[in-house]
């Protein structure tokens, strides 16, 4: 089954094709380094890792850019009120949102531009469409782009513009879709700026590029003028996209990009995230217990699960109820892995290997079909149980999988894994080597054994001081048909 994907552009399910075979270029917008990245933020940079982990599953080979925003009107406002240069706001933050990238799996892009390094490609696109005709200066000096020049403006963002009031300008870099207007490429000096500033360029005059002119100087520099896959948040379809393809379009004369991606918003419990409400929490600070009014530390894995476990073009409601049922089913998962791989059983039984095998391939089915429709990965989650659920009939039903057939499990899992990103291998050696550490002691041992060999001889109350005595240690005893199991308690 070939991929679809929904397209903004044209508001339907599209085959994917890329423009050159086995290859795929995708350009993803990255981060604006004034603050720590949200949760928010981190939905789309997971719907974007899963995006890449899929297509390179299916065999492509992805070139990913992903920019980082390191000027801009609000990098330069916290520059001004915190008295320092520019870099000294945005290399925290940068340092810090490659930590949160790995936290939380997200495997990196094959190169991240930073604004602050490719303003000599903002200006070349800005005198190319100021030859064309299709910006000019305004009075204080500032350079703008003129929409109305530009046939199919508002396209990506389904608005009408032909009636907009001509000449009117936006000098923000943000604003919403009511008032589409001519919007800054170049931005002159004023005091407002401070020393961020670049004054080199005589025709362009003392002052900075606009937040929109970025993206299109930066992916097209590293993917070419036309190429197949950008994505980003719905928040970003306007006024950024539909300005990015406005100004490359112009300049190039093709097609910029074939297919848009938009993840929906995150809200937490039901409402609009925001500092004012004190429902903002950004990924640190619900890995903190004392960062996050739950008052628990939450794992990355978790976070990713949840963010995970809802379509990318679905509304999220985030929640912490929602983390602790990640929380469990993520060790769920880890703990049915577990006694998978510790299958014991050297006798094959045919009977169990050809069940095995034929849920294992429908569930190879299910989870690809899933992801093939527009990464749909509730749906291929929901595959994953699926066979959790029939694997553990079979162990039921016949005892144990055997060495071989717990291996098939682990592994299909481990596939599916370099998908979702879930760490589910390294958890379940984590959870060993944990237990490995917390092993009985020679005399803890020596009473469980003791414990045993009285049962052995049905020496019952013998026993059961036993199961006491350890108890008192901490060690609580779980007998089974499978045999004895113990943990610290």
């Amino acid at each position: 089954m070939a991929i679809r994907f929904y397209n903004t552009m044209s508001r339907s399910l599209e085959e994917f094709k890329p423009i050159r075979e086995g290859k795929v270029g995708l350009y993803t917008c990255g981060p604006t380094v004034h603050d720590f990245a949200h949760i928010g933020n981190f939905r789309t940079y997971v719907f974007e890792d899963i995006l890449r982990r899929y297509l390179e599953y299916k065999g492509f080979k992805v070139k990913h850019v992903m920019n980082i925003t390191d000027v801009e009107d609000k990098t330069i406002r916290k520059a001004r009120e915190g008295h320092k240069a520019l870099h000294e706001i945005t290399d925290p933050f940068i340092e810090a949102f490659f930590a949160d990238l790995d936290k939380l799996n997200i495997e990196r892009a094959s190169v991240y531009p930073r604004a602050t390094q490719h303003i000599e490609d903002m200006v070349k696109m800005i005198r190319k469409l100021l030859e064309l005709g299709i910006a000019y200066k305004s009075e204080d000096g500032s350079i703008y782009y003129n929409i109305a020049k530009f046939p199919g403006y508002g396209r990506l963002a389904h608005i009408k513009v032909a009636d907009m009031r001509s000449g009117a300008r936006v000098a923000q870099d943000e604003y919403e879709k009511d008032t589409a207007s001519d919007f800054a490429l170049w931005k002159a000096w004023d005091e407002n700026d401070g020393d961020v500033y670049w004054d080199q360029y005589e025709d362009l005059g003392k002052g900075r590029p606009g937040w929109h002119i970025e993206c299109s100087a930066m992916s097209t520099k590293y993917l070419g003028n036309h190429f197949d896959l950008h994505t980003g948040g719905v928040d970003n379809i306007f006024p950024h996209h539909q300005n990015e393809i406005a100004q490359t379009e112009a300049c190039t004369g093709e097609t910029f990009v074939n297919y848009w991606m938009h993840s929906e918003h995150l809200q937490v419990e039901g409402e609009k995230m925001s500092k004012s409400k004190g429902n903002f929490y950004t990924l640190r600070s619900l890995l903190d217990k004392n960062q996050n009014s739950s008052g628990k530390a939450w794992s990355a894995m978790a976070v990713r699960y949840l963010l995970v476990s809802t379509h990318y073009r679905t509304r999220m409601d985030f929640s912490f109820k929602g983390l602790e049922v990640a929380t469990d089913t993520l060790r769920g998962i880890v703990e049915f892995l577990r006694e998978c791989a510790n299958s014991k059983s050297d006798k094959l039984n045919l009977q169990m290997a050809t069940k095995l095998t034929v849920s294992l391939e429908r569930a190879k089915s299910d989870f690809e079909r899933a992801m093939d429709d527009d990464l749909n990965t509730p749906v291929a989650l929901a595959a994953l149980f699926t066979l959790r659920r029939e694997v553990k009939k079979l162990i039921a039903e016949y005892g144990d999988l055997g060495p071989v057939g717990g291996k098939l499990v682990v592994d299909f899992f481990a596939g599916c894994d370099k998908v979702l990103g879930l760490r589910l291998l390294e958890s379940m050696k984590a959870k060993e080597e944990a237990e490995a550490e917390d092993a009985l002691t020679p005399e803890e041992q020596a009473l469980l054994d003791a414990r045993q060999q009285a049962r052995k001889e049905k020496d019952f109350a013998k026993a059961d001081q036993m199961r006491a005595e350890l108890l008192a240690r901490g060690i609580a005893i779980m007998d089974s048909p499978k045999g004895v199991t113990w943990k610290r308690v």
